[in-house]
């Protein structure tokens, strides 16, 4: 594969956004509640988190994140415990997902 180049012979490069996604697992269904879970997928390539790779959440809360720049695009449905089983013990039910466009510079495929 050959990439184009200018005068100065430098590769062309092309501006490509790219989605970085952030589930926030907190302690109940309020936005600003502790984090209690979480985990990040990012689709520039740069890193490559996994769930549990760190001691401390990236944001205490979602609300955080949200003044941190990223787009809160999906909460759970709250949906009530059947009678019986108010106080099972199960999965985080609380999850938001929250991202961010970044852009990334690519080597123009001409």
């Amino acid at each position: 594969m050959t990439t184009a180049t200018t005068s100065a012979a430098r590769p062309v490069e092309t501006a490509v956004p790219r989605q970085q996604v952030l589930v926030l697992y907190p302690a109940d269904s309020r936005l600003d509640a502790r984090v209690v879970g979480w985990t990040r997928y990012d689709g520039t390539g740069r890193t490559s988190p996994t769930t549990g790779d760190s001691e401390e959440p990236p944001y205490g809360s979602g609300l955080e994140a949200l003044r941190d720049g990223w787009r809160l695009f999906q909460a759970a449905q709250l949906i009530p415990p059947h009678p019986g089983h108010e106080y099972d013990v199960s999965f985080l039910k609380h999850e938001y997902f929250f991202e961010r466009i970044v852009t990334v510079h690519e080597p123009d495929a001409r």
